[in-house]
């Protein structure tokens, strides 16, 4: 039995091509193997987005160096975002890995690391062309059986000044509805209470082949051939959101009340160095008309702080911003200058102790301003989906609302009444913190 161990790091996106590599791997007789000492092959799909991803993915390659070297023979095979950045320059400064792979070699891994295994091809790196999936490419669902990630598109047309994904993934390339749709059929048969869309840029599906109402023609496609009782909605462009899809969602309760939407930032002179192409105000009035349109949604968006000519003013400004509207879940990050993008040579760079220093601010105001958004949350009656028996304490289940994404959002606490993990039950809400809810799953109601 050839037995494979697989660590996924990075974002959802590479989530997916860990899957579909597992995919690939069991069509050609490999098996998963959680034991890392037990594994004949070590497999690594890395991110490089930003520099503590960087970071991490090194730290990772060298504890499984660390097991190769103690529990010889095995092969190390590191891929992913990592690879596809710094490409030839990991052959020199990792020599304990046997293969390295870009991101698009997803579909020739199992021959890759067969050919490896055999003395075929020695210790290299490969760099396929671009790669696309589609609803025939294999996939080992790698997450609970319940819920699951749809890639609508690789690559990324949208150039901002701080971020490498175009010259990592390359441009943009949208999978077609019927295609996507199908894939959806076999999530939904396969049993998937919750079926989150993901992209670069969702609102840009099909931009590069002149579609323009794509994502919402994808939606309607996915309420009218599946009954995946969940369908969220993650990384939106500010200017993409049309009220075409506002108003989807508003008379299809399937599709979640929620939206992630990236801002990273409120100043007008810090986006325009951004290169992200809308203003603060533009933001209000987007912000206004979610709301108008979809009155209990939560919203979620990622600050960028300290990027190059941000001053202390600009700071007040994003803090102003997020006291009047009231944001449900932010996510805070610091500027990391990365070497070949546009602002990687940007006069006035913020140091790190000024960067942390208004990452810590900001994330301060938010979790005050969470820990009252969540109050109103007390007392209602709320779908929720259940995820199993909580990470904190085997006395408890857990589990999420509509308005939490898995993974980056809060959850709900459940402490009366059993359910199943994948189990969507109604809880009342007895409880709020700064990001977690707590309730019991009300007695005589039904599974929805």
């Amino acid at each position: 039995m050839k037995k494979i161990h697989l660590i996924s790091l990075g974002c959802p996106k590479n989530f997916v091509d860990s899957e579909v590599m597992l995919g690939f791997l069991q069509q050609d007789g490999w098996v998963v193997e959680d034991v890392i000492e037990e594994s004949d092959v070590l497999l690594v799909n890395t991110c490089g987005f930003i520099q503590p991803a960087v970071e991490e993915a090194i730290d990772e390659i060298f504890e499984l160096v660390r097991v190769k070297q103690e529990y010889p023979p095995k092969l190390l095979v590191v891929t992913g975002c990592l690879v596809q950045r710094y490409q030839e320059k990991l052959m020199d400064e990792l020599p304990e890995v046997d293969l390295f792979v870009g991101t698009e070699g997803v579909p020739a891994i199992a021959r890759l690391i067969e050919d490896c295994l055999a003395g075929k091809i020695g210790r290299s790196i490969h760099l396929p062309s671009r790669f696309l999936m589609d609803s025939t490419t294999p996939r080992l669902l790698a997450a609970p059986s319940f819920r699951s990630l749809l890639k609508i598109t690789e690559g990324c047309n949208n150039r901002c000044a701080y971020c490498k994904i175009p010259s990592i993934r390359g441009e943009l390339r949208s999978r077609s509805i019927p295609d996507l749709v199908q894939e959806s059929i076999s999530l939904d048969q396969f049993g998937v209470r919750e079926l989150t869309l993901i992209a670069q840029d969702l609102t840009a599906f099909g931009n590069e082949v002149g579609a323009v109402n794509g994502l919402e023609e994808l939606l309607a496609g996915l309420l009218a051939h599946t009954e995946i009782p969940w369908i969220r909605l993650m990384y939106l462009y500010p200017t993409g959101i049309s009220d075409a899809l506002l108003e989807l969602m508003a008379k299809n309760s399937r599709i979640v009340p929620y939206l992630d939407i990236p801002f990273q930032h409120v100043s007008d002179s810090v986006l325009k160095r951004m290169n992200r192409r809308y203003t603060g105000d533009d933001l209000y009035r987007l912000i206004e008309r979610i709301r108008t349109i979809l009155p209990d949604i939560a919203l979620r968006t990622t600050f960028l702080l300290g990027f190059p000519g941000e001053t202390e003013n600009d700071i007040a400004l994003l803090e102003g911003f997020l006291r009047e509207v009231k944001i449900d879940h932010v996510g805070v990050f610091a500027y990391s200058n990365e070497e070949g993008c546009p602002s990687e040579f940007f006069p006035d760079q913020c140091t790190d102790e000024v960067k942390n220093a208004r990452v810590d601010r900001i994330l301060t105001v938010q979790s005050e301003i969470s820990k009252e958004i969540l109050k109103k949350y007390r007392g209602r009656l709320e779908p929720v989906l259940v995820e199993g028996l909580s990470g904190e304490t085997d006395l408890l289940l857990e589990g999420r609302t509509r308005f939490q994404a898995p993974d980056v959002d809060g959850c709900v606490y459940i402490n009366e009444g059993q359910a199943n993990p994948g189990d969507i039950v109604f809880v009342r809400i007895d409880d709020s913190q700064i990001y977690d809810l707590i309730g019991g799953i009300e007695s005589g109601t039904e599974t929805v």
